[in-house]
């Protein structure tokens, strides 16, 4: 079969032409690139990469194929996958079948063959942009005022396209806790890995009603990753403050965020949130635990960030990233409040930051006592 050629434009005018696979067609989105070397499988279907089009640093992609196991979410959320070059061959004793085969399946576009290396740079000069895939129009100028039209990530929320529709609870046999999920994109990784900690887990719409949650009488609450301008969620900002002013006024209830919900955290004790120029994402971020004085690897995947000069007086920084000194951690001095900016349950990348959800059962073990 002939290849199908294929085009990135910029919203500046950049043109970058390639080869389509997977779904052939035209897509949109905000370009933006990941240093994983594996887990490509997890990016794709990580409800965090929703409006995004994905650009892998690491060359060779697909050559261990898809599996049933490894995948983050029901589905695949990124609008495209863009790669230097596709294996045309995948081994993994796990597989079921190949990228291409997937991401046809999910009707997602890939772009192949072009130069990695000049569009990761580009980003990296001038800042995450919003681009236009297409197998269909060759014109750059059209292409590039689509590509203008495309929505700014900027003022999104995101959350209402990816959140659970039902509430739903996961068991666990001998739970020691019952944690209330928000999910505003929760990744499966993240449910394993409190249920792993003896949680039974109960998850939630993203727009529940504070009162609803409290009513559960749950250990303690989680607030999941997910996609977006956590400045756009204002909804979710205001069920965070109830909770934290139940906190205050009747009795500890933990909160433990990772990613949008450590954003979304920091939003509801005052502080504010800014695009990062082209974001973190992947999974070989140095952090710098500020108590312990260790360094942390760590998966990281987001476009936004708390401002550090904005952090109220009761709200202290616990970790810094390294690359950049900016925000990635944070708690209260003396409610059980936490969060972090990174992704603790990793998928794809490293386990240095496993603690923390024991960090999060501590708490609930003292709030009982």
């Amino acid at each position: 079969m002939q290849p199908t050629p294929a085009k990135l434009v910029l919203e500046n005018g950049s043109v970058y032409c390639g080869t389509a696979f997977g779904h052939i067609g035209e897509t949109s989105g905000e370009v933006v690139f990941n240093t994983s070397l594996t887990g490509y499988q997890e990016i794709l279907t990580d409800p965090s990469y929703t409006g995004q089009m994905v650009l892998m640093t690491y060359p060779l992609i697909g050559n261990y194929g898809i599996n049933i196991s490894d995948n983050e979410s029901s589905k695949m959320w990124a609008s495209a996958f863009i790669i230097r070059e596709l294996s045309n061959v995948h081994s993994n004793f796990e597989a079921t079948e190949s990228l291409d085969s997937a991401l046809k399946r999910a009707g997602i576009m890939g772009l192949s063959g072009i130069d990695t290396r000049k569009l990761v740079r580009e980003i990296r000069e001038k800042g995450a942009m919003r681009g236009v895939i297409s197998a269909l129009d060759s014109d750059n100028e059209s292409l590039r005022q689509k590509a203008l039209s495309t929505p700014e990530m900027s003022g999104q929320d995101l959350v209402k396209t990816v959140t659970t529709v039902e509430n739903y609870t996961l068991e666990k046999a001998d739970a020691r806790y019952h944690v209330a999920a928000i999910d505003y994109g929760i990744k499966t990784n993240i449910l394993r890995m409190l249920r792993n900690s003896g949680c039974r887990v109960t998850v939630l719409k993203a727009g529940t009603p504070a009162e609803e949650i409290i009513r559960l009488n749950a250990d303690g609450v989680f607030l999941s990753n997910g996609p977006g301008d956590p400045a756009a969620v204002g909804y979710a900002i205001e069920t965070i403050k109830k909770l934290v002013e139940y906190n205050r006024s009747t009795k500890p209830l933990p909160i433990f965020g990772i990613c949008l919900g450590h954003q979304l955290l920091s939003l509801a004790f005052g502080a504010e949130t800014y695009k990062l120029k082209f974001g973190h994402h992947g999974s070989n971020h140095p952090v710098k635990n500020l108590k312990s004085r260790q360094i942390e690897i760590t998966s990281q995947n987001h476009g936004f960030s708390v401002n550090m000069e904005s952090l109220p007086e009761d709200l202290e920084m616990t970790h810094l990233n390294l690359y950049d000194h900016t925000v990635e951690g944070v708690k209260h001095k003396t409610l059980p409040c936490f969060s972090v900016q990174y992704h603790p349950e990793a998928a794809p990348g490293p386990h240095d930051s496993h603690y923390l959800f024991g960090e999060f059962t501590s708490l609930m073990d003292q709030a009982k006592n």
